[in-house]
């Protein structure tokens, strides 16, 4: 059974080389830029002649499945830019592949983090969805957070054998992920008639401190543990800001005010 590896990318000329030579032995790789303005597209078409631009952005679920539909091969094996496929990960994948047993697998992600591997704080393993037959599962059409759908009711397995994920390069880059995912969820929930608080904002922030650092053995991490906790539980505040004001601050008066 044939096997594709698919990426949607933007501006990741510094992960993609590193990402692309861990995924030379599939059968076919399918790359679908977003618009990069930088070496992305000429990187991936040192592998592939499957490279395509859609820089009509509508949000991560489409951007996937526009890519799912670039697929020829059996299977589909998704992948982000900054990670890499261990050589363990690959004879698993390789092994279920070969079984030709229509399911969905998980892949256990492990995460470099601010100089160290993240082993708590409840992102090991971060299982993630990625290896599906095509056609019998894809992703819906979310802005962010985008799921693998999995219509057939296939069997979910789990894969041995780490993918490891480059995250963040730097707390700049963090800050400004982080924000563009606050962005995308409070504009999904404006869509649907939510509403937000400051004080669900505060208590949710709180709750994800405390779960990261204490019930998921954050502390184990050590410095980079609390960072991540504490960074998180930032983020998670700042969502909730974000839809707050959104839909419960006036927007600004057309004429300047009196003095």
């Amino acid at each position: 059974m044939s096997l594709a590896a698919v990426l949607i990318v933007k501006n990741e000329a510094a992960h993609l080389r590193a990402c692309l030579e861990t995924l030379r032995w599939v059968d076919e790789i399918v790359v679908l830029d977003a618009g990069s303005d930088d070496a992305t597209c000429a990187i991936a078409r040192e592998f592939t002649d499957k490279v395509a631009v859609n820089d009509d952005w509508q949000g991560f679920g489409v951007q996937r499945q526009r890519a799912e539909a670039m697929v020829e091969s059996d299977w589909i094996l998704m992948v982000d830019a900054d990670e890499r496929v261990t050589p363990e990960l690959r004879r698993s994948i390789q092994a279920a592949v070969a079984t030709d047993e229509p399911a969905i697998h998980t892949l256990p992600r492990l995460s470099w983090c601010f100089g160290d591997f993240i082993r708590h704080s409840g992102w090991y393993p971060d299982r993630v969805a990625r290896l599906y037959p095509r056609g019998k599962a894809g992703y819906d059409a979310a802005l962010v957070h985008e799921k693998l759908h999995n219509p057939a009711g296939l069997p979910v397995k789990a894969l041995e054998g780490d993918l490891l994920h480059y995250t963040y390069r730097d707390l700049r880059h963090y800050l400004e992920k982080s924000a563009h995912y606050a962005q995308a969820w409070a504009e999904q929930r404006v869509a649907r008639g939510k509403k937000g608080s400051l004080a669900a904002g505060l208590i949710h922030g709180l709750g994800c401190f405390l779960r990261m650092y204490l019930l998921r053995a954050g502390f184990l991490d050590g410095r980079q543990g609390l960072l991540l906790a504490l960074l998180s539980a930032h983020s998670t505040f700042a969502k909730y800001a974000d839809l707050w004001v959104r839909t419960r601050t006036s927007p600004p008066p057309d004429e300047t005010p009196e003095r």
